[in-house]
């Protein structure tokens, strides 16, 4: 974003910011989240602390306390989230696809350092290779032009699951312990789900879709998803009977007689890193072990002959007032988590922040980077 565009947010980014006040553990400072999304935000070339901190006129040392040292609560922060994006998604216009949840491609971030939370030679998509770093899960939300996050799980390893000294000193609660990824995704979808955010799609890729218990788990929830599935993914053309070897999709889409009957369908895709493609498709009913019945889709990009297969599920059968009473349960009990959580926060409405805890009039801009107007504080903890 331009330094132009960011200014132009103003009091609209401000106010938005300001409903996650009681997030804080030390509401004084709580300003300095204002100054540091605006310098994410910004065209700064490094977008850590001390740059920000320079560009906004604001002492290095006080943006870095406040994000190294100062207590959040994540559960609150995640449920107040939450209720600003279902509220949003359901005064959207509808534009036939619905509001689409996205199981993002786990996020690896290069990182040294035996301390940091989570670090272990893994996959790294920074880096494109494998390399140290630190693998976060997230769930996204799309309706039309709306995009967010809406929830983000760190994945510790196996390792780190079986040391919980070395969770404890890398600042890693007892409760958050080793699990596979698309089990994290699950609940994450769960959740979401409960806490009022209708997803009428779900998408992943690969690393998910080639995971039996992930695919079982969408069919118990009652979700209908588009995802991508390995060409060595197993799958039958009839339900399975017990014992019986299922065929790889790329076989099956070579010399299935149900596809070879088939045209294919053409379609164009825009991307924003590869610009308008051509592609074609098929779509053949198929059933997976201990799952239900799904539509294979066999795409291939005409200029290349590159190919996909993806695996989609329609409606939510059966299971639909199952889960149904599953996501109203999860949904009462994160609203009670966050009720009482917020009940231990003294209030100290009223009270104005002055000397070097209150928010500067104006701060100096660099970049585009603004810090907040002097504020009442709203509520929240203000011991240290």
């Amino acid at each position: 974003m331009t330094p132009e565009q960011i200014e132009e947010l103003g009091p609209a980014f401000a106010d938005y910011l300001q409903q996650f006040l009681f997030c804080c553990d030390y509401t004084q400072t709580f300003h300095l989240l204002e100054v540091y999304c605006q310098g994410l935000l910004s065209d700064l070339p490094r977008k850590s602390a001390e740059p920000i901190a320079l560009a906004s006129g604001t002492a290095v040392r006080t943006p870095q306390e406040f994000l190294k040292g100062h207590a959040w609560s994540y559960r609150i922060a995640r449920d107040t989230l939450w209720g600003h994006v279902a509220a949003t998604l359901a005064g959207l216009p509808g534009d036939g696809l619905g509001t689409v949840g996205v199981v993002v491609d786990e996020t690896g971030t290069a990182k040294k350092g035996a301390k940091a939370p989570g670090v272990h030679r893994q996959w790294c998509g920074e880096r494109g290779k494998a390399e140290n770093c630190v693998v976060t899960v997230h769930l996204g939300a799309a309706r039309g032009r709306y995009k967010a996050l809406v929830d983000a799980e760190l994945f510790p390893p196996e390792s780190w699951g079986r040391d919980r000294a070395r969770c404890r000193g890398a600042g890693i609660p007892d409760e958050v312990r080793y699990r596979p990824k698309w089990r994290i995704a699950l609940w994450q979808v769960l959740r979401a789900r409960g806490a009022g955010i209708g997803l009428d799609w779900l998408t992943f890729d690969e690393g998910y879709g080639d995971k039996p218990g992930f695919l079982r788990g969408l069919d118990r929830q009652g979700v209908r998803s588009v995802g991508e599935v390995p060409r060595s993914f197993r799958c039958f053309t009839a339900p399975p009977r017990a014992g019986q070897a299922g065929h790889r999709a790329d076989d099956l889409a070579r010399h299935s007689p149900a596809l070879h009957r088939q045209p294919w369908q053409a379609f164009r895709l825009a991307r924003q890193t590869a610009g308008e493609q051509s592609w074609q498709a098929k779509e053949a009913r198929v059933w997976l072990a201990g799952g239900g019945c799904h539509r294979l889709i066999w795409a291939r990009n005409e200029r290349t002959g590159g190919e996909v297969f993806r695996l989609r599920r329609r409606g939510a059968g059966a299971v639909g007032a199952a889960a149904a009473r599953r996501l109203r349960a999860l949904g009462r009990r994160a609203r009670a988590a966050g009720e009482q959580e917020r009940a231990g926060l003294p209030a100290v409405r009223g009270a104005e922040l002055r000397g070097a805890d209150a928010a500067p009039d104006a701060v100096p801009g660099g970049a585009g980077v603004r810090g907040g107007a002097r504020r009442a504080a709203a509520g929240g903890e203000t011991r240290r």
